[in-house]
């Protein structure tokens, strides 16, 4: 495997994924996150260049301690490199929103002080590992918050490594008012000016 570090073949290789999403979907976003500053200190690997068939997305360095998520540190992608220098597959984004927040509703964000909150309302949260987790994508990566009028959250959206959705939340007593829709619309017009695509 080779370790791509030279900007210019992580453009590229940008560049072919984002041509086949969402295929490329488990390793896009790391590519993206990498190529705009890194804030995960993630390394892209490929079996070879640049007529590649596998990408690898993992924290920086062999021995890599980084806090593994739920679902480890690797995002794996084997591909079909014809079908992706064909162009084939489909990407979409949002381009208007759904509406603004209700009245004493505003768009803030979270801080680290949330973080027992995000923990104890994720579903694979509740222990020191999810909370350090949380702790790291709060800290590391965009995220969207809806506010009330005291400033105390209400609705969130968080990203990760792999520039997903990791944990999206409404409070319960402030459900059925569209404030989800508003956070994931905020969420996707950011990601998409950092040109992150949106799926829905």
């Amino acid at each position: 495997m080779k370790i791509l570090t030279c900007s210019a073949q992580l453009q590229r290789l940008e560049e072919i994924l984002r041509k086949s999403l969402p295929l490329t979907l488990p390793v896009f976003g790391a590519v993206l996150n990498i190529n705009r500053g890194n804030p995960g200190q993630f390394e892209v690997l490929v079996d070879k260049w640049p007529e590649f068939g596998a990408v690898l997305a993992r924290p920086s360095g062999e021995g890599a301690t980084g806090f593994v998520g739920p679902w480890g540190h690797w995002g794996a992608l084997g591909l079909d490199l014809g079908m992706l220098r064909a162009g084939l597959g489909y990407w979409a984004h949002w381009k208007q929103g759904f509406g603004w927040p209700a009245p004493g509703v505003s768009v803030g964000s979270l801080s680290p002080s949330h973080v027992d909150l995000l923990n104890d309302t994720w579903p694979y949260g509740g222990n020191a590992r999810s909370r350090r987790f949380l702790a790291e994508i709060l800290g590391r990566f965009p995220q969207v918050c809806l506010q009330d009028g005291s400033g105390q959250p209400i609705a969130w959206v968080l990203t990760d490594h792999f520039g997903t959705g990791t944990h999206s939340y409404t409070l319960p007593e402030h459900r059925q008012r569209g404030h989800m829709r508003v956070a994931l619309t905020v969420a996707a017009q950011r990601a998409h000016a950092r040109g992150f695509p949106t799926f829905g």
